[in-house]
């Protein structure tokens, strides 16, 4: 996983390596000023002419400023490099997540998708920021601390180095076995307590209505306290690995100190450099102090990495062609030839053997109850999934020679969960052509049998529908839906259940308005209601992915069949007309 995070950062190489460079000069300063600030003090007290201290006054003010500023500097561009990666991989993520959509969508819950795009991403930057950086800078940084430790005295080199590898080494080992477990833990809670919240607050008026808020809550409750609990546990671990590197260091200090007296006495080592001996640990313990922490972001970037990679590597619903084939020229002519279609392998067949030909301004209806392979149709047709068997083709072309843009500028869908954003009316409509007037939306409007509605409110076109259009009712909401579609103005149009969660009168009257906006034009109406049929020039009944009966409505009425028991059930259910 780590290495495959490594590719996507090398377009940021260059930067990531400045980065690397600013970080060991700054720590490298850090250490510069202890040693020179050691031996400054040192020998300043065997009061010398000032001016053999004006060099190392002179080194100590330089290396004092150019930590700041290095550190600074290597800040800047490491979360410079940083943020671009992100950028790179969180663009690629959603990039996978549009080839997903809509029939490989379901296999990921809607909230834990969020946390992937959001926070696994976001937790990616800690693999440069706070590991490959800080080890990189502790590597050379700490290896140029033990040579000069070794330069002055040797024994102290190796005390000094048998520290650091304590501190660098073992610590940051033991902190990631340690923490494995927890961090796992706690990225499988995040994402789940994000979905549980998204859940909850989406399903919030069903949830009060049926009393069942205090349960969810509950719930919300114990995964909060269970991410409590680990995220507490991924703290002890850090606190281990901080008292580890803080016992190190001190180790150093009286180690260096425990030689760097017998070799002054011994006449080894100049009495002046045993400040330098003894106080340049602390300056090199600075450069390991945060691995510990680091490995612990490791198992994090890790984890994090492996629910990214899951999004990633999934296999998209439908192939696009390497190369494209061109557009054909307009008018258009639809056609299905003995189709077949499911959404996963092992699934049975949605659709299993149906053909069709909807040539230019032709109106078919597809009908049938729940489960019959209606939506599927519409589905392989916008090309969210791949047939099985068969071809669907535009002019003769085949829909899978062409790429997907391509034919979703052809054949359009108004769906019956046509999504609404929390904007105004206007905005809302204009989503199908954002070159679009205001004129031209509301003749749009006009068509979908709204125009009225609309200027009848106080702010028009800048009515604000709320989230999910949850200030209009579901009848205004699909006619809004119906007008966004009509002013994109696609040569084919596809109304999936365009009447769907309406009463049947406001169904029925939507229905008719559909088909007197549709006139004209090329249209494919997927509908489990009859009523108004009869405007259509072919009707198609689906039974089980399978045509069970296919012609005029006249004609199916008249005849035995599923159609006319729909037809028969449908009236049968019909209201009763109100007296005036």
């Amino acid at each position: 996983m780590i290495f495959r995070l490594l590719r996507f950062a090398r377009p940021a190489r260059g930067r990531l390596a400045l980065a690397v460079l600013f970080g060991v000069l700054a720590l490298g300063s850090g250490v510069g000023l202890m040693a020179t600030s050691a031996w400054l003090i040192s020998r300043a007290a065997q009061h010398p002419p000032v001016l053999m201290l004006m060099v190392a006054i002179v080194a100590v003010r330089a290396f004092g400023l150019g930590r700041g500023v290095f550190r600074y500097v290597e800040r800047l561009v490491g979360h410079d490099a940083t943020f671009r990666i992100l950028a790179d991989l969180r663009a690629r993520v959603y990039e996978r997540l549009e080839r997903l959509a809509p029939a490989g969508l379901p296999a990921f819950r809607g909230g834990d998708l969020l946390n992937r795009l959001v926070a696994d991403v976001d937790a990616v930057q800690d693999l440069f920021l706070r590991v490959l950086l800080p080890c990189t800078v502790a590597a050379v940084v700490g290896g140029a601390s033990v040579g000069l430790a070794w330069l002055l005295l040797p024994s102290a080199g190796v005390v000094l180095l048998l520290a650091l590898l304590l501190a660098g080494v073992v610590a940051p080992w033991l902190s990631g076995v340690v923490s494995r477990r927890a961090e796992r833990r706690t990225t499988d809670l995040r994402g789940e307590l994000t979905s549980h919240v998204v859940d909850t607050l989406q399903g919030a008026p069903e949830l009060i209505a049926y009393g069942a808020a205090p349960e969810q809550l509950a719930k919300a409750a114990r995964l909060d306290r269970d991410f409590t609990r680990a995220t507490a546990r991924s703290a002890t671990t850090t606190g281990l690995g901080a008292a580890i590197s803080a016992l190190a260091g001190g180790l150093a200090v009286w180690g260096s100190l425990a030689v760097g007296v017998p070799a002054v006495r011994s006449g080894t080592l100049d009495g002046v450099l045993l400040a330098v001996v003894v106080l340049l640990p602390l300056a090199a313990f600075e450069v390991v102090a945060g691995l510990p922490l680091a490995a612990q972001y490791l198992e994090r970037v890790r984890r994090s990495a492996a629910r990214i990679f899951a999004v990633l590597d999934s296999p998209p619903p439908v192939r696009e062609p390497d190369i494209p084939a061109p557009l054909p020229a307009a008018p258009y002519t639809l056609s299905i030839e003995n189709l077949r279609a499911r959404w996963t392998p092992s699934a049975p067949y949605a659709l299993d053997g149906v053909s069709l030909d909807l040539a230019p301004g032709r109106r078919c209806a597809i009908v049938g109850p729940s489960g019959s392979g209606k939506t599927t149709l519409t589905a392989v047709l916008l090309r969210f999934l791949e047939p099985a068997r068969g071809r669907t083709s535009l002019n003769g072309v085949d829909l899978r020679a062409l790429s997907g843009d391509d034919v979703r500028q052809v054949i359009g869908l108004c769906a019956q969960d046509a999504h609404l954003f929390d904007s105004t009316i206007g905005e809302n409509i204009r989503l199908a052509r954002p070159s679009a007037t205001d004129e031209e939306i509301r003749d749009a409007l006009r068509r979908a049998r709204l125009l009225d509605w609309v200027e009848s409110l106080p702010d028009g076109l800048g009515t604000r529908v709320g989230e999910h259009g949850a200030q209009v009712s579901g009848g205004q909401r699909q006619r809004i839906a119906l007008a966004r579609a009509l002013l994109a103005d696609f040569p084919i149009l596809l109304l999936d259940e365009p009447a769907e969660h309406l009463d049947i009168a406001t169904a029925d009257e939507l229905t008719a308005d559909l088909l007197t906006a549709t006139e004209g034009r090329t249209t494919l109406l997927v509908t489990h209601r009859l009523a108004g049929l009869d405007a259509v020039d072919e009707i198609i009944v689906l039974d089980e992915g399978r045509v069970a009966d296919r012609g005029t409505h006249t004609d199916l009425v008249s005849r035995p069949g599923p159609y006319r028991a729909l037809w028969q059930r449908e009236q049968a259910t019909a209201p009763a007309p109100q007296l005036t």
